[in-house]
């Protein structure tokens, strides 16, 4: 067999990194550039409808079901393939970034998936692109101990039919990944690069594991991108010579576009489509970014005080567990984000409490299984869904026929009562800060104030503090929030801050930075369509 043709991508402005071309080979290069080559065009056709939806959305500030997709809603005949045997059992699914210690970690959590993330829990430094892939690799082929230089402690993988599912998830459309160009100078849309070199090593790998590519996909704001994703699953597999319907996708339901789409999605996807998941955050940023020129009755209150119990929030779940389980598709719940503290126990026993009602909650409402962010609230999210399910490796059969939403209900967000505190402004400062700062230095999975933040919660709490100035919004004291208490807010953190860690280490980070870029995009006029463009300017390496 002759040796394949030098690729067409150029890798630019990045420094060497170890076993790189095991990631970078001439072969799967190319099978990148023919990704972008055929489907770049269509992404990008894609990003300007969306702009143009937003702008039809401030024109009417309302949203509905397509009338143009209502034979297919209507149709009670299809279905998503079966789901495969390594993704049939979902009951409890572990989230994080692909770095060396926490693979290992995550696949021997005792959860049954992991979500391998390089989108919104990993900052995309080249570092964290390729090395994660090389990671996943190594995990695959078994060559990837691990000892922590800090604390000597040695990692290794338990035994393949104990450890989870890999489900990856890509970086969304929007972003590029600039350190790879075509001939043209034009940057690979992040979402190719980093399906196309997991697909293109391990595709074949992970089916004689007995598994498969699965994968979650990010952001998706119209069926059309789910067709889009679905046109790349069948172009892959061919490519490599792997059975059609191999792949199998999960969507994240995480814009307020989406929310009106979930049959559709499916409908695109139904070779390949594993399940939906409702997650909070990006779909309460979606609904500011959606509806920011509303008025009041689009406010919404405390990005804590959002629970997914909020009339608008159940019936964005709700909806999400009857389409699924209609079309035979999983229904998979949001993200447990508390992490456990070494030294507090009572924080701890709060804490788990609210996680688990939260999973009694989402497995009782028809869930086939939750996200957890830490290998501790894995056996809390596994209980609540055990006593549910029992043997059963899911809960498809609950058709939830009792469900009945209409278009008004996902965007009713007047629904809820509670308003924004100055707490909350605090709050958002106080966590948009310290969460940009940590991913300036290439971190994206984050543990603030007990929780693990991703990009997603930056997303939200940027958004709070743009939608309040702009909609006049006052506090319960009769104080207005204004661009002058955003900075007065995020001053004084900065200074709070500093005394905190002091001198050395506050030098040695990027917390100025940080609170310059959280003001730019919670203050400018023009909101940025996400925070992760401006920051990848800034981003080094």
């Amino acid at each position: 067999m002759s040796a394949p043709a030098p690729s067409p991508l150029a890798i630019v402005d990045a420094e060497p990194l170890p076993r790189q071309d095991e990631v970078l080979s001439d072969a799967a290069l190319a099978f990148v550039a023919e990704l972008h080559r055929r489907f770049t065009p269509r992404r990008d056709e894609l990003l300007a409808r969306r702009a143009e939806r937003r702008a039809e959305i401030a024109r009417t500030s309302t949203l509905d079901f397509l009338p143009e997709t209502a034979a297919i809603r209507a149709d009670d005949s299809w279905k998503v393939a079966p789901a495969p045997a390594a993704l049939n059992d979902r009951r409890v699914e572990i989230t994080g970034p692909t770095d060396r210690k926490m693979t290992i970690n995550a696949l021997n959590s005792g959860a049954k998936v992991w979500l391998a993330d390089f989108e919104d829990a990993s900052a995309p430094t080249w570092e964290n692109v390729v090395l994660g892939q090389l990671n996943l690799i190594d995990a695959y082929t078994r060559n990837i101990d691990f000892t922590d230089a800090g604390s000597g402690k040695s990692y290794a993988l338990r035994p393949n039919d104990e450890l989870a599912t890999v489900v990856m998830r890509p970086r969304g459309w929007h972003l590029n990944e600039r350190h790879l160009v075509d001939a043209d100078g034009t940057q690979v849309p992040g979402a190719f690069v980093d399906f196309g070199l997991y697909f293109f090593h391990n595709a074949q790998r992970l089916l004689d594991l007995g598994k498969g590519p699965y994968f979650y996909l990010p952001k998706t704001e119209s069926h059309l991108e789910a067709r889009l994703w679905n046109d790349v699953f069948v172009f892959a597999q061919d490519y490599v010579g792997i059975p059609q319907s191999t792949v199998r996708a999960t969507v994240l339901i995480e814009t307020i576009t989406a929310a009106y789409e979930m049959e559709e999605i499916l409908y695109e996807l139904r070779d390949h489509a594993a399940g939906l998941n409702a997650g909070r955050w990006d779909y309460l940023f979606s609904i500011v970014k959606n509806f920011r020129d509303g008025g009041a009755k689009f406010v919404l209150p405390d990005r804590n005080a959002v629970t997914m119990t909020a009339p608008f929030m159940r019936a964005y779940t709700e909806l999400l567990v009857r389409t699924c389980h209609k079309r035979g598709a999983h229904a998979i719940g949001g993200m447990a984000a508390f992490i456990p503290s070494r030294r507090d126990a009572e924080v701890n026993k709060v804490a788990f409490e609210k996680v688990r009602a939260d999973k009694d909650r989402e497995a009782g409402d028809g869930f086939d299984g939750s996200w957890v962010a830490h290998p501790d609230l894995v056996p809390i999210c596994l209980e609540s869904f055990d006593k549910v399910l029992g043997d059963k490796p899911n809960q498809k059969d609950r058709l939830r026929e009792d469900v009945h939403v209409e278009a008004a209900d996902l965007i009713a967000v007047d629904s809820l009562d509670a308003k924004p505190t100055y707490a909350g402004l605090v709050n958002a400062v106080q966590v948009g800060i310290r969460y940009i700062e940590a991913w300036l230095r290439g971190l994206g999975a984050v543990a603030i104030f007990n929780l693990m933040e991703d990009a997603a919660t930056a997303e939200i709490s940027r958004s709070q503090i743009w939608q309040w100035i702009n909609a006049g919004v006052e506090f319960e004291n009769g104080q207005k929030v204004t661009p002058e208490l955003a900075r007065e807010v995020a001053a004084e953190e900065l200074d709070n801050i500093h005394k905190e860690i002091g001198d050395e280490v506050f030098a040695a980070g990027h917390w100025q930075q940080a609170h310059d870029l959280l003001l730019q995009v919670s203050l400018d006029e023009d909101y940025a369509d996400f925070l992760t463009l401006p920051a990848y300017q800034q981003l080094k390496g």
